[in-house]
């Protein structure tokens, strides 16, 4: 078993390769396991399943120690390095920010996401400078991946979208961060243009129009996630199921629902 040290070494290792890092993103500790089991290199949550799987709804509404529990939960069940989704820090405040993603770090993630949302720029950076003393202390070289809602959130007009990435591209590189993440851009000149002015490792969301894998890569993408899509496939397919035998009664369909048997007991023993 690697040392903590090592699995973010590694994990940082996974950005600078010959192919695109893909995610599957995880939601629990199940979740996870099988997600490696499929062939994940790392673990990464999303903050959106992650909520909805304790009931809660995305944005800062679950409460950080859930989030830590989960993360510590995904830590003991896989081998794989683990980044968590840590939303805009669950504070406001930079110094609790770094408090937060300390006990991230403990609980064994290698990496984070942090992102701005609406916050100012000059907020973000202080939250990842933040998150990367945070990281030191502890003694591992945290894989920051900031995440920038220009696209996503439509925090500025179109035209000015592309421009006001980069800018923010350039001010989280300088406060520390690893990576750069930017949801929502789908436009093969905008992420090329991206790619080539922002000095971090591009990742990119999976969403309506984006190119196929083989093009990312071509265009200077380094990191794919999926985001919510997976928890969104797990609940669509449980409710899908439970709909129908609630309705019918049908055992049969219930266990073709199911797909082939799987011995998850020697898979979480593994």
């Amino acid at each position: 078993m690697a040392s903590q040290p090592e699995a973010a070494a590694a994990f940082a290792r996974m950005h600078n390769g010959a192919d695109v890092l893909v995610l599957a993103n995880a939601w629990d500790a199940g979740s996870a396991r099988v997600i490696e089991a499929a062939g994940g290199k790392a673990i990464a949550t999303s903050s959106a399943a992650v909520a909805w799987s304790h009931g809660y709804a995305d944005g800062h509404d679950l409460p950080i120690s859930r989030l830590v529990a989960t993360v510590e939960e995904i830590a003991r069940a896989v081998r794989a390095p683990v980044s968590a989704d840590a939303e805009g820090g669950y504070a406001e405040d930079p110094a609790e920010v770094g408090e937060n993603v300390a006990a991230l770090v403990r609980a064994g993630a290698v990496g984070i996401n942090l992102e701005d949302g609406r916050a100012s720029t000059d907020l973000h950076c202080a939250k990842i400078a933040a998150a990367r003393e945070a990281g030191a202390r502890a003694g591992v070289d945290l894989f920051i991946n900031a995440r920038v809602d220009v696209y996503l959130k439509k925090l500025v007009a179109a035209e000015a979208a592309l421009d006001e990435t980069i800018k923010r591209g350039k001010a989280v590189k300088a406060a520390g961060a690893s990576g750069f993440f930017v949801p929502g851009v789908v436009s093969r000149d905008e992420i090329a243009a991206i790619a080539g002015a922002v000095d971090l490792p591009l990742n990119v969301l999976a969403f309506p129009g984006l190119p196929p894998l083989a093009e990312l890569r071509a265009l200077g993408v380094r990191r794919l996630s999926a985001g919510a899509l997976p928890g969104r496939v797990a609940l669509a397919a449980t409710r899908a199921a439970a709909e129908t035998f609630l309705r019918q009664g049908d055992s049969a369909a219930l266990i073709a629902a199911a797909g082939p048997s799987v011995d998850y007991n020697a898979l979480f023993k593994g």
